[in-house]
């Protein structure tokens, strides 16, 4: 594919505005179209980022010729279904994190892409950022040594609001899904999927989970300490200890930032990856690179660690002491 990639927006949310304002800062691919259940939600949308195909329908999205692939940026519990009709549509699909609400329908999904041939992979924007990608290439070097504990924290603060999408259990909410989804994907970037999970929820005001901390421990003995809330703004910083050094990185560690290798001897090396924009238009080049390339999933992001990934939040929940 030499020409930008054609996408197709399911939803016209937060998020996929995000989206579309970044996808203006590469030449990777633009968004021609998008769908809502609202026709003049949609036309707004359009509008608003010169989007020349309106639906008012998610199936008119989908079978539209225009598309090339399909960003799926709906709540939480219709991810499964959303992405299902663009798959079965003969579309690729970058479905927005988290992949699933459980693990069953994200291996279901995952199924369904393979036996159909086509692309499909969770929109966890951080992996693609550029301080993670360098972080990703100083442990691929061994720079740390070996790894003894990840810490990461994602907490931010919203006011008790019985509407909003985090406080309602029917659309998935809680601080885990929607927060703690970044912590445990950068764990399982480093350390991969746990063997132990200790866990501890304080229920928000509706009974969805609206702080969650984890123990997750791993084969190697190494640890991961990793907390979330709908209650506070916390330093949503993360690190990564090991035995040669450490790399600590400056909140929001999951969008651009800068991070710090400090060698066990205390010399320092910073890393700027701060960027123009929020930083989801790195995800949009790696679809348009793995289309491009004719690879089926990310191996930065592979459909098997979302299944895994998906695995640990649900067992945290099912396992978690309550306080």
């Amino acid at each position: 594919m030499s020409e930008p990639l054609r996408w197709g927006v399911i939803g016209a949310g937060g998020i996929a505005a995000v989206f579309a304002a970044d996808l203006e800062l590469t030449d990777s691919g633009r968004v021609v179209a998008v769908g809502s259940r609202d026709l003049a939600r949609a036309e707004a949308f359009a509008d608003r980022f010169a989007i020349p195909n309106r639906h008012g329908s998610y199936e008119a999205l989908v079978a539209d010729g225009d598309v090339d692939a399909v960003y799926v940026a709906t709540p939480h519990p219709m991810h499964r279904a959303d992405a299902e009709l663009a798959l079965r549509a003969g579309k690729p699909v970058l479905l927005e994190k988290p992949f699933t609400v459980t693990a069953a329908q994200a291996r279901e999904l995952v199924a369904l892409a393979r036996e159909r041939g086509l692309f499909l992979m969770e929109a966890m924007w951080t992996r693609f950022l550029p301080h993670v990608a360098r972080i990703r290439e100083l442990l691929a070097e061994g720079a740390l040594g070996e790894i003894v504990t990840v810490i990461a924290d994602h907490g931010q603060w919203f006011a008790e609001d019985r509407e909003h999408r985090l406080f309602a259990p029917e659309l998935a909410g809680g601080a885990l899904l929607d927060l703690g989804v970044y912590p445990v994907a950068f764990a399982s970037m480093v350390l991969g999927q746990p063997t132990e999970i200790l866990s501890m929820v304080t229920p928000a005001f509706t009974g969805v989970d609206g702080q969650t901390s984890m123990l997750l421990g791993y084969a190697s003995g190494a640890h991961a300490v990793l907390t979330c809330t709908l209650a506070a703004k916390s330093p949503t910083r993360a690190a990564i200890v090991g035995t040669r050094a450490r790399i600590e990185v400056e909140g929001d560690f999951y969008a651009p930032s800068r991070f710090t290798l400090t060698s066990r001897d205390g010399e320092q090396v910073s890393f700027d990856g701060s960027r123009e924009g929020r930083g989801l238009r790195f995800e949009a080049d790696e679809v348009a690179r793995c289309l491009r390339e004719g690879l089926l999933e990310s191996p930065l992001m592979p459909l098997d660690e979302s299944v895994a990934i998906m695995e640990t939040m649900e067992a945290v929940l099912a396992g978690a002491a309550r306080t």
